[in-house]
């Protein structure tokens, strides 16, 4: 029987990799190297950190990189192959950084209008 506490390791754990993994591909790794390299840290973390607790602050997501600010504030809707060149990642995954660049600029500046928000589960 795997217990809740397990669960959930599984669950962070797969999500690192997955994400690890989607975001080589976004720069150009083939898709078997990119879930070679999510597999690889998210085996990092189980044996390096594994039994560790660890708190992350809700507000993390709005520390944009300044390299991604920077393409961002480069970006004129026009110039994907310019900035591909540039920064050395592929349009598709430029696409989505500055897809991701503008949704958390917009969320920041805009207050939570959720009245049945149930953040505090």
């Amino acid at each position: 029987m795997i217990t809740t506490m397990e669960e959930k390791r599984h669950k962070l754990l797969s999500e690192v990799a997955d994400h690890v993994a989607e975001t080589a591909t976004d720069y150009g790794c083939s898709t078997e190297h990119a879930e070679q390299l999510g597999l690889a840290v998210a085996n990092f973390l189980a044996e390096h950190f594994g039994g560790q607790n660890f708190t992350f602050p809700r507000d993390y997501v709005y520390k944009l990189a300044v390299r991604d600010l920077q393409i961002y504030n480069e970006h004129k809707g026009n110039n994907w192959a310019e900035l591909s060149s540039k920064y050395g990642i592929t349009e598709r995954g430029l696409r989505k950084l500055i897809h991701r660049v503008h949704r958390r600029m917009m969320k920041s500046r805009q207050p939570n209008l959720d009245l049945f928000d149930d953040e505090d589960k």
